[in-house]
C-alpha cells in the first residue's frame, strides 16, 4: 500500500471532520490494491472479512457512502442491478473515464480516451448549459465473446 495515498485520505477525512479509522483504512486499501477494479460492496466485504472479521457489511456500506460523499470514490452503475465503486482519480475529479461493457460475459473495460472535450466546449459556448460531468458506457461484445 502506498503510504502517500493513506496520508491523502487522512487529510481529506480530517478536513471534513472525520478520523482515519482502521476500518476506513482497510476498506480504502482494497481500492489501492485493486486500482482498476469496479467493486461491489459485497466484493469489498469478501476481501476484508478474512483478515478483519470485526468489519461487518454495514461498516463497508457506511464507509463507501462516506468516501463517495468526499469524492474519494466514484459510484458506477453498469445497469445490472449492482452499484460498484472505484477510486476517483479524475484529473479534476469531475470527469471520469468511460467503460466498455460486454453483454455476454459482463466484463468491464476502462477507456481512458476522452474525446468528448470538444463537444463539451461547443455545448458550453452556447451559454445555455454548464457541463460538470458526463458518463459514457458502450455496450457490446469483448474480444473473447465476439468469436
Amino acid at each position: 500500500m502506498n503510504d502517500k495515498n493513506t496520508y491523502n485520505l487522512s487529510d481529506i477525512l480530517k478536513e471534513n471532520g472525520y478520523k482515519l479509522t482502521n476500518q476506513r483504512k482497510v476498506i480504502y486499501n482494497v481500492f489501492l490494491d485493486n486500482e482498476h477494479a469496479h467493486l461491489s460492496p459485497e466484493e469489498i466485504y469478501d476481501k476484508v472479512r478474512d483478515k478483519h472479521p470485526e468489519i461487518g457489511i454495514a461498516t463497508v456500506y457506511r464507509t463507501l457512502q462516506l468516501l463517495e460523499d468526499l469524492d474519494v470514490l466514484y459510484k458506477v452503475n453498469f445497469d445490472d442491478g449492482c452499484s460498484r465503486y472505484e477510486l476517483n482519480q479524475g484529473k479534476d475529479k469531475g470527469h471520469h473515464h468511460h467503460h466498455l461493457i460486454c453483454l455476454e460475459c459482463g466484463k468491464v473495460t476502462e477507456v481512458e480516451l476522452d474525446l468528448l472535450e470538444n463537444l463539451e466546449e461547443e455545448i458550453e459556448k452556447s451559454g445555455e448549459f454548464k457541463i460538470v460531468d458526463h458518463i459514457l458506457k458502450f455496450y457490446g461484445y469483448c474480444k473473447s465473446c465476439k468469436k
